[in-house]
């Protein structure tokens, strides 16, 4: 990653370990002199800022090494939440697949040693790009670097997930009513944090619609997902148009591959009037329909002719996890400072109504 600020390489901000994120260096010293002895010496604890719903820091050295932890937030965290474990596990899998992730370099599953599952990995030099119009990057590339995110999409849905290891990782049916009634679940959940007033009608049509159709108008594949796949969670080459590094798999599982192409190819139905939202095709962008079809060539497909029911999905899913991050923010503990209720509540709500757009205009 590269903290540089400027026109061509961007990514989240470091900061002094906010509050609630607070970790004790000397005890992190302490555990890695078995674990990792080289990262030990002059240990110094920095937060990045951006959005990780996974609190993540950079480890530096006195001797100029640096590493990359991530670990639970703290307090009282939906079920299944936050799956430090499942990232390390995926990633630590996909080492020798081609799959580009970052090495992993140590686990610790005994919260008593910083307050919380973590595990680090190396850091990588590169750029992260968080707005999909791909702003920071030169105009003649990101056409490119849109292939780019489609061809690597393609390489992990490839993944024999038997083959390295990852039979017991979820179950290999049924993924996107399951996911439909899990993230129901979550939303439900995060409720309680937030105004008694919100109106929930879009979401709550939108998930009816999805358990009837997720059961009976999709074929069932399965893959391994990331669950968050996005040009944000990629570190790219620091000046060519490719992806060096996948990050951010606590979301990944077994599941149906188009769920992540879809979430990857929401940007193109996001409405323009949310704030950071920008019409792909006008920043440069390849139009969705050769998105898709690059997916197909890479992956051997006729076409997606239910595409619809797997972006309405996409969409009731994003609103879900927007509206813990809201929750999170009313609780006091999400993981970054920009972070805000009312917000993120509102943005949850907007893209559920987007979502059930998206799933009436199949009639």
């Amino acid at each position: 990653m590269d903290m540089n600020n400027n026109a061509t390489t961007t990514g989240p901000q470091l900061v002094s370990p906010l509050p609630a994120h607070r970790i004790d260096a000397d005890a992190l010293a302490n555990w890695l002199r078995a674990a990792l002895p080289e990262a030990v010496d002059g240990l110094t604890v920095e937060q990045f800022q951006g959005g990780m719903s996974n609190p993540t820091y950079l480890i530096s050295t006195a001797s100029g090494k640096r590493y990359v932890l991530r670990k639970k937030p703290p307090g009282k965290l939906l079920p299944k939440a936050h799956a430090v474990d499942r990232e390390h596990a995926v990633m630590h899998a996909l080492a020798d697949t081609g799959v580009p992730v970052p090495r992993m370099l140590a686990y610790c599953e005994d919260a008593s040693v910083i307050g919380a599952e973590f595990f680090v990995m190396e850091f990588i030099e590169g750029r992260i790009v968080p707005p999909p119009s791909m702003d920071p990057i030169p105009r003649d590339q990101r056409p490119a670097t849109a292939f780019a995110l489609i061809d690597t999409l393609a390489q992990l849905h490839g993944v024999d997930w038997q083959a390295v290891g990852l039979e017991r990782f979820g179950r290999p049916e049924g993924y996107l009513k399951r996911q439909t009634s899990r993230w129901a679940t979550q939303y439900e959940g995060a409720k309680s944090a937030l105004p008694a007033d919100f109106d929930y009608s879009q979401m709550d049509w939108l998930r009816d619609w999805l358990l009837e159709h997720t059961d009976t108008s999709v074929k069932d594949e399965t893959t391994i997902v990331h669950g968050d796949f996005r040009l944000g969670n990629t570190i790219l080459h620091p000046t060519e148009p490719r992806i060096i590094a996948v990050l951010d798999w606590e979301l990944s599982t077994l599941g149906h591959p188009l769920a992540d192409l879809s979430y990857l190819c929401m940007p193109y139905h996001l409405p323009t009037d949310l704030p950071n939202t920008k019409d792909l095709l006008q920043a440069g962008l390849p139009p969705e329909q050769q998105m898709l079809e690059r997916y197909c060539e890479r992956t051997g497909r006729d076409g997606i002719p239910e595409w619809p029911i797997y972006m309405a999905f996409s969409f009731f899913r994003s609103a879900a996890i927007i509206q813990g991050v809201a929750a999170r923010a009313a609780q006091g503990n999400a993981s970054s400072a920009s972070a805000d209720p009312e917000r993120d509540g509102a943005r949850a709500r907007r893209v559920a109504e987007v979502g059930a757009e998206i799933a009436r205009s199949l009639g």
